[in-house]
């Protein structure tokens, strides 16, 4: 997959691999229909650092999804 081209099926992508590796619980509460195209860049570095970690304390947890959570469509 080419990240590098801001398109929704990305965001998409990005967003399931972010829950999958940060193994969101509340699986309703970050989707992909959330976010569009706008913040691209934004959600590509949490992307890439959530992928670069290999666990993630309760609090970096929290402010992922806070920072996810600033990310969402108005």
């Amino acid at each position: 997959m080419n990240l590098s081209e801001k398109s929704i099926e990305n965001v998409e992508y990005m967003i399931e691999q972010i829950k999958e590796k940060l193994k969101v619980l509340n699986l309703g509460a970050i989707k992909p229909s959330h976010f569009d195209e706008e913040m691209y860049e934004e959600l590509k570095e949490i992307y890439d650092m959530v992928l670069r970690k290999n666990s993630f304390s309760p609090n970096e947890m929290q402010a992922l999804v806070e920072e996810l959570g600033s990310l969402r469509k108005k």
